[in-house]
């Protein structure tokens, strides 16, 4: 095989996954394995244990890009701002190129799924595309004309640490989130968020999954959960639309496998939009859990 080998890794919480593209976007090979839990140095053989496996079976060597759950500091190169805390303060694409004898790139996570929505998902043709990831975690990606918008302090999207509106009295100062702070958007609307909420208010301890499965068998106390969800989600939308009028927003991570989601939001966004008129499509990803990883393979540009 001699044609350019592009490798995506996504850095999750939960596993870490490897997937290897031609020049032509054919998925070639795809790998999983559970992340080791709290262990840098676990972690960074795991990565380099699937690059070696992967290229060995397609014998090929490739590039490198990986999606993160976090960023990567500008000033000291450390990793920063990730609810996978053991990456916090490491120099992990330091130590990964050293393992793997290249250049590696990374990005966030959820910039991954940006870029790979607005190149060839559901924000296709749009010169604005605001990617959102709602699961373990909360982000956001930004894509301007094809390309990622890091920012000045490499945390451009990262509306998930950005605290709530509240809407009434019960909703301050707001759950504890891990960044030290309360209210934060992630502390309300991650998948354990949910489960949270769900909790306090029906004393039933459901995952976030179950919540929408038993929502949508007519269980009146989960709709409700989802209901508060929706509102909440709605607001926390209305603040990027205000200052960053997308396009269109995608909505990943395994909360957006919700179909009343693209019901119900656009209502409760309206509100709270500056505008007269509120029309931005909300989607679902077209690469569905593929599309992180799909971004962070695509971080390398094909060879002129």
């Amino acid at each position: 095989m001699n044609r350019p080998l592009r490798l995506g890794i996504d850095l999750g919480g939960s596993k870490i996954e490897i997937l290897a593209l031609a020049a032509d976007g054919e998925e070639l090979l795809r790998q999983r394995i559970a992340t080791p839990q709290g262990d840098y140095l676990a972690t960074l053989m795991a990565i380099a244990g699937l690059v070696e496996a992967v290229e060995n079976e397609l014998h090929q060597r490739g590039s490198v890009g990986i999606g993160i759950p976090g960023a990567e500091s500008l000033a000291s190169g450390l990793i920063k701002n990730t609810n996978s805390t053991c990456l916090i303060g490491k120099p992990l694409r330091r130590d990964l190129q050293a393992l793997l004898q290249r250049e590696v790139r990374l990005a966030n996570d959820a910039n991954c799924f940006a870029l790979s929505e607005a190149s060839a998902g559901s924000g296709c043709g749009a010169a604005s595309v605001f990617g959102v990831i709602l699961g373990t975690g909360v982000g956001g990606g930004i894509v301007i004309d094809g390309r990622i918008l890091p920012g000045h302090n490499a945390i451009a999207g990262e509306w998930g640490h950005n605290p709530l509106p509240p809407d009434s009295p019960d909703e301050w100062p707001g759950p504890a989130c891990y960044c030290g702070r309360r209210g934060c958007i992630e502390s309300w609307l991650s998948g354990p968020a949910l489960a949270a909420d769900h909790l306090r208010h029906s004393g039933e301890s459901l995952s976030a999954e179950q919540i929408g499965e038993r929502a949508a068998a007519g269980d009146t106390a989960c709709s409700d959960s989802l209901e508060r969800y929706e509102r909440r989600l709605g607001r926390a939308l209305a603040t990027v639309i205000n200052l960053l009028d997308p396009e269109v927003i995608v909505l990943g991570g395994g909360l957006s496998k919700l179909p009343r989601l693209y019901r119900n939001l656009p209502a409760c966004c309206a509100p709270h939009v500056f505008s007269d008129t509120f029309s931005t499509p909300i989607l679902a990803p077209r690469h569905g859990d593929s599309s992180g990883i799909r971004g962070a393979a695509w971080l390398w540009p094909l060879p002129a």
